[in-house]
């Protein structure tokens, strides 16, 4: 699929998602539920906040007591991030450039009684958080679909679902190495859906070395997408 056929498609996705039907107030996702405010990513509509759960282990045996810091971009309802305060970080930092989707991550931590470990920022990527500030885990679940640079964004919503030029992936891919502690790891999710070689050569240009840790496949409307949980590590010559 072309460029500008993917991310017409992914921004018809995102005026699909504000339909009443998939904005229900409250939503149940792995056994527990979840306040979803107005303009704020729906995770049951697309389905890959389950994904970032599996690719990160939260619900596998032995995630509950490892401590620990733990940092999620573009938390949206704040499922992933109370989820890391639930499996045992011990403190979490939730992010999002919508101040809507801040309010509702915050609103999810008191919903699940984590809301003394769970600090949300309205920030753009890392800029709103403290330049010395470091994590065991980073996260970023990407806008992975490349939107044309120079793309104005209509709503907030449609910022989780496409990055114009991968300028935001070009900035993630620079500084979040910069931010974990000393045996810490800097994690993107991504898709098949996205442009993997571009990815890379971003990766190459900021001096960066891409490693694929966990991968997951979904059938999406007919079609298998591959998921990607990917390490961002420094390059050789970094």
């Amino acid at each position: 699929m072309s460029e500008i056929s993917s991310y017409l498609r992914s921004l018809e996705r995102s005026r699909d998602s504000m339909r009443p039907e998939h904005r229900p107030r409250v939503f149940a996702l792995r056994g527990r539920d979840w306040d979803l405010l107005e303009g704020v990513f729906a995770p049951l509509h697309a389905g890959t906040t389950e994904i970032v759960l599996d690719l990160l282990g939260l619900f596998d045996a032995g995630a509950a007591g490892r401590g620990g810091s733990f940092l999620e971009m573009g938390c949206g309802t704040g499922v992933v991030a109370v989820t890391a305060a639930l499996a045992g970080y011990e403190e979490v930092v939730a992010t999002d450039i919508n101040a809507q989707a801040v309010a509702n991550a915050a609103l999810n931590a008191r919903r699940h009684g984590v809301d003394d470990r769970v600090l949300t920022v309205h920030s753009d990527l890392f800029r709103e958080l403290p330049a010395g500030q470091r994590f065991d885990t980073i996260v970023w679940s990407s806008p992975y679909v490349r939107a044309p640079e120079g793309y104005r964004f209509g709503v907030d919503l449609e910022r989780a679902y496409v990055d114009p030029g991968y300028a935001a992936h070009r900035r993630y891919l620079a500084e979040a190495p910069h931010r974990v502690t000393d045996g810490g790891r800097a994690l993107l999710h991504f898709s098949s859906r996205g442009d993997m070689e571009g990815l890379h050569r971003i990766a190459d240009e900021t001096g960066r070395r891409l490693e694929v840790h966990r991968k997951h496949a979904v059938l999406d409307r007919g079609e298998v997408i591959e998921h990607y949980l990917i390490g961002i590590l420094p390059g050789e010559s970094a």
